[in-house]
């Protein structure tokens, strides 16, 4: 009865009939579709984040999904879920051409990068370095003297090829092989070092690039709709490389504590949230290219902090429940099949570290801290268990299984959120561990299995 009360009743400062509450959607990429289910999952069971009490704190791909779902104009769930179906491939699509429909080539800017640097005298500086191509030289020489003494030598005594073979391995492996190639035949070849500086030296700071002011993908999002007085604040976060400090954009004006201790600064709440602050908070360093705003380039911020929790409760010191919805988790990332799952290991299993460190630390506070017991000695917090079964594949399947896990997430997270209140101080409910335990056994066994099938 005591939850039924708390529920129902009226939070501190928040509507009547609801307490106020805030949403906090992190980073994941391609798994997306497990914060659309989440919402769906909450919105079914009565739980909402629509009031203009209510705070949206995102990052990345999470940012996505707050922003498209908070400018929808009908049925919210759906409308964001068409939204990402398009960035999204089609799984026969996908199977060839492994990526997402918005991650383009900027091809004028990469034709013009490569015109500045083929005119620009200093590129030609270093092509053409005689006594390292002498040294190379030299060094393939004697090796080739050396193996041609070991292959007479093995002649004499023996008459046989895989004889040969084997004593030519012994003393240059493969590896020796690769190096070989690498330092004394492409590193010196002249323009073979043109090539290869004109693709890194080049200024182009990604591999694709997304943010376009003349987008209709991007234009077609109703950014003004966010500015509405009975939205709910919405912020996110991303990181300014120019100086140094993490910004955070919201949806409208508002002032933000600092703090002197922390070793990141944070410059507070800028306003307003648009397409070039979206595409910035999004922007994963060599994936996509950085976005400049106002002379200042910026780069992802959940790479430095998840949803920016210490802002979240200062700010907001009269919130209620704080749910999170974290995307990824280690035990998510299985051994690699190809190059896009090695290049989605990389930017995964440390983004699922930084985020599970992040919440910890934020749970500590809460918990420990004597000064923060005190303080939100009434407020709940609510995680949302992290999906075992979704993969980081841009595809509609994926998609569709992240928002049907999501749901399932948020279903249990609900039930247990409806279970009586136990002890003093922050109430934080958890995934039941055994729980996710037994998933992720099962998953890495038929991820072993398949590793199996492709080697057999």
């Amino acid at each position: 009865m005591a939850k039924k009360r708390r529920v129902e009743g009226k939070g501190e400062n928040g509507a009547k009939g609801q307490p106020k509450r805030a949403i906090c959607l992190a980073g994941g990429g391609p798994a997306a579709g497990l914060h659309i289910g989440v919402l769906k999952g909450l919105r079914d069971a009565g739980i909402t984040f629509d009031t203009k009490n209510d705070v949206w704190a995102l990052s990345c791909i999470g940012a996505w999904v707050g922003v498209i779902y908070n400018q929808a104009e009908k049925d919210r769930i759906q409308e964001t879920t068409n939204f990402f179906r398009d960035v999204f491939r089609e799984d026969k699509s996908f199977d060839s051409f492994p990526l997402n429909t918005i991650f383009t080539p900027d091809w004028a800017g990469n034709a013009d990068a490569m015109w500045e640097f083929l005119i620009d005298p200093k590129s030609y500086k270093s092509i053409f370095l005689p006594k390292e191509i002498m040294k190379s030289f030299m060094y393939t020489a004697s090796a080739l003297r050396r193996m041609s003494l070991i292959r007479r030598s093995r002649r004499r005594h023996y008459n046989g090829d895989f004889d040969e073979i084997a004593e030519f391995g012994k003393d240059f492996s493969e590896g020796d092989f690769n190096r070989w190639t690498l330092n004394h035949v492409l590193a010196v070849h002249p323009v073979v070092r043109l090539l290869t500086a004109l693709i890194y030296k080049s200024k182009i700071t990604g591999r694709s690039r997304l943010y376009y002011p003349d987008s209709s993908f991007l234009n077609n999002i109703n950014f003004d709709k966010l500015r509405d007085d009975e939205k709910p604040f919405i912020y996110h976060n991303a990181w300014n490389l120019t100086h140094q400090k993490l910004v955070l954009f919201a949806n409208r004006p508002k002032r933000a504590a600092a703090f002197p201790d922390e070793a990141v600064t944070v410059e507070g709440y800028r306003s307003p949230i648009n397409a070039a602050s979206l595409c910035a908070c999004s922007a994963l360093p060599f994936i996509e290219q950085t976005v400049t705003i106002d002379r200042e380039v910026y780069c992802e911020g959940a790479l430095v902090d998840t949803v920016n929790f210490r802002n979240l409760l200062e700010d907001n010191p009269d919130l209620d429940e704080i749910w999170v919805s974290r995307l990824i988790d280690a035990n998510q990332i299985l051994p690699p099949r190809d190059l896009y799952d090695a290049e989605a290991n990389l930017c995964e299993l440390f983004a699922a570290t930084v985020g599970k460190d992040d919440v910890k630390l934020f749970e500590y506070h809460l918990t420990c801290d004597e000064e923060h017991r005190g303080k939100w000695k009434n407020l709940t917090v609510v995680e949302i268990p992290v999906s075992c079964d979704i993969n980081f594949d841009w595809s509609h399947s994926n998609l569709e299984r992240g928002i049907k896990n999501g749901v399932e997430a948020a279903t249990r997270a609900v039930h247990r959120y409806h279970q009586p209140r136990r002890g003093p101080g922050p109430w934080i409910l958890k995934e039941h561990e055994e729980f996710r335990e037994a998933r992720t056994r099962q998953r890495l066994k038929m991820a072993q299995e398949r590793c199996d099938l492709r080697t057999s």
